[in-house]
């Protein structure tokens, strides 16, 4: 037992007091600052901060001098730990318990001001002092055992898994792996109202291509009232919410919030009776909160899954008629400060009714940064596969895009450990990516076997559940219906009531208070299905008709693909009743329709991504509707359409068309774009540059006919120039007819273009410099003796 001082009285090893001398139990606001009540403070601490007294005396600023002073001079920890706060004392004069307490508070020590609060009584002027008091100190028990609460069982998360909900566990606090942060204001150019499948991937992957991240600090460190997040599914903004949790649990971030509330929307679904605020945390955190009534400073609510919700309509129109309670407790959730996490579409409409408080923060997660994916696969892969899953994630565009969602991640890293040889697969289009996923689980977790997949799928039985599957999926997608109900299902599954368990795993059944509903377990998946199923039983014209399969249109395409070491091979011929895709080309109908869209990124992007997920080459019938094309090189464009257009440019370029138009405005280049602009460089019309660009190791070989440089935004030098364009200029022969310069006024080579043009075997051109055009050798030559012309042209 240690030797406290007699005024503590004595402790039993537990740290409870058995007995102890008269201490007054409420203290006068003058009696705070006294060397007495500091002393009994101060042993009070000494005695719980015990083999802490190290990191305790770091957090103080004691210097290691000082620490190793006082570990050489004292035996026991109590010693230790009181001749840090005498040092610190002694650094920094008089103390108060305010000052203690505020330390105590920042070191995550809230149990220790709980104790010293409860045993000595606490200051208040108001007349209701005992009242006051007694909240108090139930504010501070609540807080205390929230976070221990938040400590005990959220320091852990399941980890992503493709689908399956196994008790494999990440530590968050020792391998949380840290998100890019996006200010979603500036990452949602456009509403995405409409869009909850595809669409919000499309803009994912655009919007990583361009936006500079948020340190994770300089957002949760700072108090704001509401807090919007938002991301595609399987992002991580559960890991986000999680991460928050334990760090408010250590006193690292919202120090000036004494209650956090993490709510999940799949369970709020379980209860559409209740009302308040009072009644929710009194179901979910019924041991801590005792009936506690809060005021509106005191807690922070986080709500996560607001795509979830179902009653999210409900939610964001207030003038629907609505006759469940839930909603008005979510509503009274506003009142207060609150984070709210869902998918970009569901946050997107929630901020319509999100618009009282003005320090409002609205930010989107992109995913894993590159350094966050090392140290995924660092951690969570075997040894004997780190290579060859690192070897996948740099060669596989598609792998090298979706690597940052850590859902994909974590099922990448799943299906490549689990092959028998490292090219087994490569993941080569977005389609084999979801097929590997799909089938994957559908081994592992459905049918619980080792067996190879041909094996499994010749069954006719496993068939007709993997259709069952798209069917529900497509239905349910096409309905735009996340959550839904057992009649939903049997309206068009006739036996899914005798049925039901086989499909779970797929599908979450989640039991309610007003009976069961089901939704996907993941939403991704069901939009795969949903494209399986149209694949295998509708025809092309049906597919084209229904607006709402546009997101699925690659995908559905990626399924025509008919190579014999593609996996995808499994979910075609489903339904061998329904032959129509077999009777004409599913592909060449939807490509088709696409030509004869109103709307040219129809026809263009969309065509690309279509083209490149069928691994198609140029038959007949597709060379009839590919009429002029044109490739555009340019900030935005995501890495995985940059290689559609590698995979369709070689195909064009191979079935001896001429690519009419190249333009380039961007001037350093990934190594896909690279490879792009020299495919098309091999055989183009017209290249237009907009930018300096910096492309060392290449030059341009072959002829081209019209070659425009738009530079008057730039100033490049005469080296640069040298190197990064006159070899373009030395293309021009015969064949041109029109060479185009617009140059920046401060460029001071003009003269130079004299000899360049001269020496070349440029046949027309013109020169835009300083205001005045030049179309000829004369003109130009004229220009460059004519100092006087030139300055007064300079300053008019």
């Amino acid at each position: 037992m240690f030797n406290l001082p007699s005024v503590l009285g004595f402790y039993d090893k537990m740290g409870n007091c058995l007995f102890s001398s008269s201490v007054e139990k409420e203290v006068s606001r003058n009696d705070l600052a006294s060397d007495e009540f500091i002393s009994k403070c101060c042993g009070e601490v000494s005695y719980n901060i015990g083999s802490d007294w190290l990191q305790w005396g770091r957090h103080l600023g004691l210097s290691d001098s000082d620490l190793d002073n006082i570990k050489s001079d004292n035996k026991n920890c109590y010693e230790k730990a009181d001749n840090v706060l005498k040092k610190w004392k002694q650094k920094n004069g008089n103390l108060s318990w305010e000052q203690l307490k505020k330390e105590l508070m920042d070191f995550s020590r809230l149990d220790i001001v709980n104790k010293i609060e409860t045993k000595f009584g606490e200051i208040s002027s108001s007349p209701n002092k005992n009242s006051n008091v007694s909240s108090k100190k139930d504010l501070l028990r609540m807080s205390d055992e929230l976070k221990k609460y938040y400590l005990k069982f959220y320091g852990k998360i399941g980890e992503l898994q493709p689908l399956s909900k196994a008790s494999v566990n990440v530590d968050l606090i020792q391998k949380f792996v840290d998100l890019c942060i996006v200010d979603a204001v500036n990452a949602q150019e456009e509403r995405l109202v409409d869009a909850v499948f595809s669409v919000e991937r499309e803009k994912f992957l655009e919007n990583q291509m361009r936006y500079t991240p948020i340190p994770y600090r300089d957002i949760f460190t700072k108090e704001k009232s509401t807090i919007l997040i938002s991301g595609i599914a399987g992002i991580g903004k559960t890991w986000l919410l999680r991460k928050c949790l334990l760090d408010w649990s250590n006193g690292l971030i919202w120090k000036n919030v004494e209650l956090v509330f993490y709510l999940e929307c799949r369970r709020l679904n379980q209860y559409p009776n209740i009302s308040n605020i009072n009644e929710l945390l009194n179901v979910f955190y019924k041991d801590i909160v005792k009936d506690f009534k809060f005021s509106n400073h005191t807690a922070l609510f986080i709500i996560d899954g607001l795509d979830e919700f179902k009653y999210f309509n409900e939610l964001i129109n207030p003038c629907l008629t609505c006759n469940y309670s839930i909603v008005n407790a979510l509503e009274e959730i506003q009142k207060y400060k609150h984070v709210i996490a869902g998918r970009v579409y569901a946050i997107d409409q929630y901020q319509s009714i999100s618009t009282e408080h003005s320090d409002k923060l609205t930010i989107q997660i992109m995913g894993f940064n590159e350094n966050g994916i090392n140290n995924y696969v660092e951690n969570h892969v075997v040894e004997e596969k780190k290579e060859v899953v690192k070897t996948t994630l740099k060669e596989s565009p598609i792998a090298k895009a979706m690597a940052s969602v850590p859902f994909y991640l974590s099922s990448m890293c799943k299906v490549i450990s689990d092959l028998k040889k490292s090219d087994e697969n490569s993941f080569l289009t977005m389609t084999d990516l979801y097929t590997n996923i799909f089938l994957y689980f559908l081994r592992k977790h459905i049918i619980k076997n080792t067996k190879f997949m041909y094996e499994i799928i010749e069954g006719s039985s496993n068939k007709k559940y993997i259709l069952n599957i798209c069917k529900i999926a497509y239905n349910m997608f096409v309905n735009n219906k996340i959550i839904f109900s057992k009649d939903e299902i049997q309206a068009f599954i006739n036996d899914f009531d005798r049925n039901e368990g086989n499909f779970f795993g797929f599908i979450e059944r989640i039991e309610t208070d007003l009976g069961c509903y089901y939704q996907f377990a993941h939403l991704t998946i069901m939009e795969f299905c949903a494209s399986v199923y149209a694949y295998n039983c509708l025809s092309g014209d049906e597919i084209m008709a229904n607006k709402k399969l546009k997101s699925c249109l690659s995908m559905i395409c990626g399924l025509a693909n008919k190579s014999p070491n593609s996996l995808l091979k499994f979910l075609v011929n489903l339904d061998p009743s329904n032959k129509s895709y077999k009777e004409s080309s599913l592909l060449f109908s939807i490509l088709d329709r696409l030509r004869k869209s109103e709307d040219p990124k129809d026809y263009h992007d969309l065509f690309v991504e279509c083209f490149y997920e069928s691994q198609s080459s140029f038959t007949d019938e597709i060379k009839s509707i590919v009429c002029s094309w044109w490739i555009s090189i340019v900030d935005g464009k995501t890495s995985y359409l940059t290689s559609c257009e590698n995979y369709f440019i070689n195909h064009y370029l191979k079935s001896g068309k001429k690519l009419p138009e190249l333009h380039v405005d961007k001037n350093i280049l990934s190594d896909e774009e690279k490879k792009l602009l020299i495919q098309c460089s091999s055989n183009v019309s017209d290249v237009s540059f907009w930018c300096p660009i910096n492309f060392e190791g290449w030059k341009p070989k072959d002829k081209i006919k019209e070659l425009n440089f738009i530079l008057h935004f730039d100033l490049i030098t005469k080296k640069d120039f040298e190197e990064n364009f006159l070899p373009w200029i030395n293309l021009c022969e015969e064949l041109i007819f029109q060479f185009e310069l617009h140059l920046h006024n401060d460029i001071d080579f003009i003269k130079d273009f004299y000899e360049w043009i001269r020496c070349s075997n440029v046949k027309w051109f013109e020169i835009k410099y300083r205001g005045k055009y030049f179309y000829n050798l004369n003109e130009l030559k004229h220009f460059q003796h004519d100092k006087i012309f030139n300055i007064l042209n300079y300053i008019f």
